[in-house]
């Protein structure tokens, strides 16, 4: 999901870029008073809120939704991963269609939609309902997030009110991703796990009633054309690889894995050649031609994989392993949430004085040692432990996200400065995909080569248990006795040992980003 540029860069470049963007040929710019365009600002704060705290809260739903809906690996991986993906897809095609059609008349269609499929999530009846739902929300997702950011634009014609507009966007996204943890701590801690979707609803509604008394309608009045091909194939090249990832936990379905990456390889290729000869390319791949541009996309997708994938596991260990309430879960983390935030914010004065590349690669080292901590840790690892590794983690997080996200828009070309938003916010969603995609699937290949199922289950009970922890506790209550408590500790220790490998992963993964941060970050 896009940040836009913090305030602290000053950077010629980013200057030039932001001017070009409030020069260029789009819609008259309704700006009223200022009390009126910082209430507009309010309003479509409740969107950004939003989108960022269901990108962690649903973590904590998990064991809940797995002991609910008896998912099986592959689909439990799928429930994670459906919206972001499908946010990843459309977020530059649902901008590009805000454009024409007007970006506010966009923001109210994709909260509608939003709202609605929210309630569907909520009442699911079985994981693939759940799965389609998270896939109708992601579409209409993509509508709000361009949209904000393009109408905060056009709003604030005043560079000091902008650069606060912006200030203000950035650290609320921080703050959702931070709170979805605890937010769903509490909220699962009284009522059903449908819950942490219905919490969309009326934070949507205020924003339905608010919008057409305080945001102004706007649109580019010579927009570029829709390129639907280049949508179809940029979800072909995703899908099918994230597909293809998840359903290695399956030796049957390896044979279909493989295919799947095929298709997503072939879908690849053939997006980057539509994509180098189109005039007005969906998504400006030239960009890349810059290694700073290139450094600074992939780091922050590295950022989102070590969260998102930290996340996977965590929630579920301090629930169905330690024992504890979501809500006491929550708490746990509370403090590592705060330093995301604060994080964010103290390295501003920091990378003022030091490279940026030093600090993206220090900040990468924090999140390395958030998971060798766990993988030394291993079954050893106390909840105090587990709340440090957070607390590192976030401290990495916060800071590499706000450093790298304003290198994403000051190493472009000013003319290229929407191309290279989008392309942040596109990287932030994959990141998301492939930290539960990569780490989750590690996780759940360990898990099924090591829990220990008896016999006296039922054939559907008897996979649940071998497939998730989630399935290995419901099943366990149901056999009951020593049994019972034989398989608990067997997949209790299988999913610790599963976790602590894919720790190890996931640490040297960031030390080698820590690197490339170094190497490629160091011209701007």
């Amino acid at each position: 999901m896009h940040r836009p540029p913090s305030t602290w860069s000053g950077s010629k470049s980013q200057e030039s870029a932001v001017s070009a963007l409030l020069t260029s040929p789009v819609a008259t710019r309704v700006t009223g008073s200022r009390a009126r365009r910082f209430l507009a600002l309010a309003v479509l704060m409740l969107p950004v809120l939003l989108i960022s705290v269901d990108n962690t809260v649903l973590s904590f739903a998990l064991p809940s939704i797995s002991r609910a809906l008896n998912p099986d690996a592959t689909t439990q991986l799928w429930i994670v991963d459906a919206y972001p993906l499908v946010l990843a897809g459309l977020l530059v095609v649902m901008g590009s269609i805000g454009d024409r059609i007007g970006r506010r008349r966009i923001l109210v269609v994709g909260a509608s939609g939003f709202a609605l499929f929210s309630v569907a999530a909520a009442f699911s009846t079985d994981a693939w309902m759940l799965v389609a739902a998270r896939i109708a929300m992601g579409v209409f997702g993509a509508m709000l997030m361009p949209a904000t950011l393009s109408i905060i634009r056009n709003v604030f014609v005043d560079a000091g009110e902008r650069r606060m507009a912006l200030a203000v966007w950035s650290t609320m996204f921080a703050a959702g991703n931070a709170l979805g943890p605890l937010v769903g701590g509490v909220l699962l801690a009284h009522f059903h796990w449908g819950s942490v979707f219905l919490v969309a609803v009326p934070i949507l509604v205020v924003m339905l009633v608010g919008v057409p008394f305080c945001v102004p309608e706007s649109r580019d009045p010579k927009p570029g054309p829709v390129d639907v091909p280049s949508m179809f194939l940029s979800l072909g090249a995703l899908a099918p690889t994230a597909w293809a990832i998840k359903s290695v936990v399956h030796p049957e379905e390896r044979g279909f894995a493989v295919a799947m990456l095929a298709v997503g390889v072939v879908c690849g290729i053939a997006f980057v050649r539509r994509q180098l000869r189109s005039r007005t390319p969906m998504l400006d791949l030239r960009l890349f031609r810059s290694t700073a541009f290139t450094g600074s996309v992939l780091m922050n997708l590295m950022a989102m994989f070590s969260l998102t994938g930290f996340l996977f596991f965590i929630a579920q260990h301090l629930q169905l392993v330690a024992g504890l309430d979501p809500f006491t879960s929550g708490i746990v983390l509370v403090p590592g949430s705060v330093l995301t935030i604060v994080a964010g914010l103290a390295v501003v004065p920091v990378v003022a004085r030091v490279a940026p590349r030093w600090v993206v690669s220090v900040s990468l080292l924090f999140s390395a040692a958030a998971y060798a901590l766990v993988a030394v840790l291993g079954h050893h690892a106390s909840i105090a432990a587990l709340a440090f590794a957070f607390v590192l983690l976030g401290i990495g997080i916060g800071a590499s996200e706000t450093v790298t996200n304003d290198l994403i828009i000051s190493t472009a070309p000013a003319d290229k400065a929407g191309a290279a938003s989008a392309m942040s916010e596109t990287a932030y969603e994959i990141g998301a995909v492939l930290g539960t995609a990569v780490l989750g699937t590690i996780l759940a290949t360990t898990y099924r080569a090591h829990v220990a199922v008896p016999d006296g289950l039922s054939s559907s009970a008897h996979v649940a248990a071998q497939e998730t922890l989630g399935g290995a506790v419901t099943a366990a209550a149901q056999l009951g006795g020593g049994a019972g408590q034989a398989l608990l500790e067997s997949a209790r220790a299988a999913f610790d040992s599963g976790v602590t490998i894919t720790a190890g992963v996931a640490a040297v993964l960031m030390v080698v980003a820590a690197a490339g941060a170094v190497v490629m970050l160091k011209r701007r």
